[in-house]
């Protein structure tokens, strides 16, 4: 599979904005609702960072977020800003949520891409950008007290997440198509998935009752008076 052997280099300055997008939004969060410094701190590097964590955790590797020197001063600088400047952040909501859609492709791409890299099968692949992508805030809204975010309907999160996550480990997989622009499509399509569930109020999926649904449209047939 050329998938363990073409690797994607993501450069480390777009990794890192992928990082300060998610502690800004998790350190926002917490200014919100008027934490600590204590609080703002740990909601930052939850969601810069706590995707990746899990990721590494699950592949029974190092963890980049504590090995790279990079990754924690970064998000330490991340959570400052949204310490102090908090009501200026909150004037840019339209632009954070733009760059919220973008990590949240980029994240699924690093997440499926390691696990092609480590040879694990297609599910888990899947599996793992996911986890990437959402893990973070999951983290964040256990913290937080709260009912998971991508649990609930609502703007496509972890289900943009999941499609981007197998359309790259298919593509790349399987098919054997080149990874760059593979992961290109990737990235645009879970943050155009994301960014359109925003703004046109779709939501995800919830579970139905097929057979209580079958049967109901069975029944007003039934009753419909021939004409």
């Amino acid at each position: 599979m050329s998938a363990t052997a073409d690797v994607l280099r993501i450069p480390v300055a777009v990794d890192l904005a992928a990082v300060v997008v998610g502690a800004l939004t998790g350190g926002l969060l917490a200014a919100r609702e008027g934490f600590a410094l204590s609080g703002v701190l740990l909601l930052a590097v939850t969601g810069g960072l706590g995707g990746g964590l899990i990721r590494d955790a699950l592949m029974g590797v190092p963890a980049v977020a504590v090995t790279n020197p990079a990754y924690l001063p970064t998000v330490g600088v991340a959570a400052m800003v949204t310490f102090f400047f908090a009501g200026w952040l909150n004037r840019t909501t339209g632009l954070l949520t733009g760059l919220d859609a973008l990590t949240l492709g980029f994240f699924t791409v690093i997440g499926a891409q390691k696990a092609q890299n480590a040879g694990l099968p297609v599910a888990s692949v899947v599996f793992l950008g996911v986890a990437t992508a959402v893990g973070g805030a999951v983290i964040r809204d256990v913290l937080l007290a709260q009912r998971a975010d991508i649990v609930q309907p609502g703007p496509y999160n972890a289900v943009a997440a999941l499609i981007g996550a197998s359309l790259l480990a298919v593509l790349s997989g399987p098919l054997d198509l080149p990874l760059l622009p593979v992961a290109a499509a990737t990235i645009a399509l879970v943050a155009g998935l994301r960014l359109l569930s925003v703004r046109r109020g779709w939501s995800a999926p919830v579970a139905i009752d097929l057979p209580l649904r079958a049967r109901t449209r069975w029944s007003g047939r039934r009753r419909r008076p021939e004409g």
